[in-house]
């Protein structure tokens, strides 16, 4: 089974909790409407998760989440085991650059295309985290508020 580890950063703004979300590049996730996701990736070789997180992090928005991270648990996406973590960021910027992957686009066309791993971020309040994450890492969201006592 592979493993991949995130963050969710969250801050409290005007008294409300907000977490940081990155909206999946490439073209399968263009019209989607739960396209959003927790920066997250797959562990490397022997890689320490909360060393594979905050690696992950970086490389999807090229911002860095220094001090502590709190383990908000497992879940599974698909065949993924999922390790993530939070940490108080407040001052993360929506403004991204992430790494690439190239795949075939459009099918079968033969035209090898490149895409960032993540083509946005936003900052987004409970409801609006609810309705646009992927179903899988709703489970986080609850965790998160339930850590930090707003549950």
């Amino acid at each position: 089974m592979v493993t991949s580890a995130g963050i969710l950063p969250y801050r409290i703004r005007n008294g409300k909790l907000e977490m940081f979300l990155v909206h999946m590049g490439g073209p399968y996730w263009r019209k989607k409407e739960r396209s959003w996701s927790i920066a997250k990736g797959e562990l490397e070789a022997g890689e320490d998760p909360e060393t594979a997180a905050r690696r992950e992090f970086e490389e999807e928005t090229g911002q860095r989440i220094e001090g502590d991270l709190h383990f908000l648990g497992e879940g599974r996406s698909g065949s993924k085991k999922l390790l993530i973590y939070t940490a108080e960021a407040p001052n993360l910027s929506t403004k991204i650059h992430s790494n690439t992957f190239r795949i075939e686009w459009p099918p079968k066309s033969g035209k090898i295309e490149e895409f960032p791993e993540v083509d946005r971020a936003a900052w987004m309040h409970l409801q609006e985290a609810r309705r646009f994450l992927v179903k899988s890492q709703l489970p986080f969201v609850d965790r998160l508020e339930h850590w930090l006592g707003r549950k």
